[in-house]
């Protein structure tokens, strides 16, 4: 990344974005804030800070799990380390884990992944890719084997269909749309909603109902805490 970042420069590109994965086994807050020291340094404009995810029964997780359950505690406040320092340096904490340069005049954003924030339709293309059209969800075949396979006679790579009924579109419009920075559009989205939970969460200061209710959004402390909130807000599935 070092060289990459000038190179890029020099070649013109003047929107780019870093990835950073925290959380790691071994490195402290310390080292933390050195990694984010070293990646301002390049004046990203775009920047994706996700915090490890050890999926349980991996390798990964067999390895260094003793590590990975004696850091937990720590983990929570490097959210904060990472907000404070990004917004500080005069980023835009526009969604979860992403934020960009704010006062240049233009949209920094991650276009495309704004798309499946607001739970828009989309095209995914090649092996294991996943789309999302008119309600109807499909993944195709991860193997590569049987996708070259079906290309070569010509026919559609084999792929698994899900509907989405209209419930299940409205929560995943729920739990997306509160990950940004914006209020979320209530309409059509009332039976998702846990009404009383909403005042809950407004009185203890983890979301705000905006709007006469037109609008719903997570304050910062809400953000923090991040999918524990939003599953309080969400009402039970009629399924």
């Amino acid at each position: 990344m070092r060289a990459a970042v000038p190179t890029l420069r020099e070649a013109g590109f003047d929107n780019l974005s870093l990835d950073l994965i925290y959380g790691i086994p071994g490195p402290t807050r310390e080292d933390l804030a050195r990694d984010l020291d070293a990646a301002l340094a390049f004046e990203p404009e775009h920047l994706s800070c996700y915090e490890l995810e050890a999926k349980p029964g991996t390798r990964f997780t067999h390895a260094h799990g003793d590590e990975l359950e004696r850091q937990a505690d720590a983990l929570e406040g490097y959210i904060e380390a990472v907000v404070e320092t990004l917004t500080g340096a005069g980023y835009r904490w526009y969604e979860t884990a992403n934020f960009c340069r704010g006062g240049s005049g233009r949209d920094l954003r991650a276009q495309h992944n704004l798309g499946y924030w607001r739970s828009r339709d989309y095209v995914g293309i090649g092996v294991g890719a996943v789309s999302t059209v008119g309600g109807l969800r499909w993944k195709n075949a991860p193997s590569v084997r049987r996708y070259t396979a079906a290309l070569a006679r010509a026919e559609r790579p084999p792929r698994e269909l899900e509907p989405l009924a209209a419930d299940v579109q409205a929560r995943e419009r729920v739990l997306l749309g509160l990950r940004l920075d914006e209020p979320l559009e209530m309409a059509g989205l009332g039976a998702a909603i846990d009404a009383d939970a909403v005042a809950r969460l407004d009185s203890l200061g983890l979301a705000r109902s905006l709007d006469g209710g037109a609008t719903l959004q997570l304050t910062d402390r809400g953000r923090f805490l991040g999918g524990g909130v939003t599953a309080e807000l969400l009402a039970d599935s009629p399924g």
